[in-house]
């Protein structure tokens, strides 16, 4: 049986322009994107060419994504994870957790301040960031689609300004 420190989760690097289509097939299989209403070339707007500007990391599980996270640097006092999905095959099994922690190893060493949306009927995707440390901060109703809010969340290190 196989123990915790036996157990070998997929590389995370950074996403390069063949992972494109890989994880444009992860998000068109994935809430919130689907109730959202974002289309294949939707995606395809995004991601052709990769987003310039920011900073794009897929798990790498056999040869194809079955994770991506898009940091935008310099987002309030902090940086803001735009973007962050798991294929629905792979959760539950940690790699969502350990994207998520290698993205805030990178943040935390240069700012104080993670924030992220997380659309207030995604709860699966709330649980998630409570568990990891995120506090809601407020609600920015239909910002996306009618009737709907996103969440602002944020995790810190501490204050950004000193005393």
């Amino acid at each position: 049986m196989p123990t915790a420190s036996s157990v070998r989760f997929p590389p995370i690097r950074i996403m390069r322009p063949e992972d494109r289509e890989p994880v444009i097939r992860l998000l068109l299989a994935s809430q919130p994107w689907k109730r959202l209403g974002h289309t294949a070339a939707d995606w395809n707007r995004y991601f052709a060419p990769l987003p310039q500007g920011r900073d794009s990391y897929v798990v790498d599980q056999d040869g194809l994504a079955a994770g991506v996270a898009v940091v935008r640097q310099k987002f309030l006092l902090g940086d803001y994870l735009e973007l962050f999905g798991v294929a629905e095959a792979a959760r539950s099994r940690g790699l969502g957790g350990r994207l998520l922690a290698y993205v805030e190893s990178l943040v935390f060493a240069r700012a104080k301040n993670l924030f992220i949306c997380v659309s207030d009927f995604n709860e699966p995707a709330r649980r998630f960031y409570r568990k990891h440390g995120y506090q809601e901060i407020g609600a920015i109703p239909d910002l996306l689609i009618p009737g709907s809010a996103e969440m602002l969340l944020r995790k810190t290190s501490g204050p950004s300004m000193r005393e």
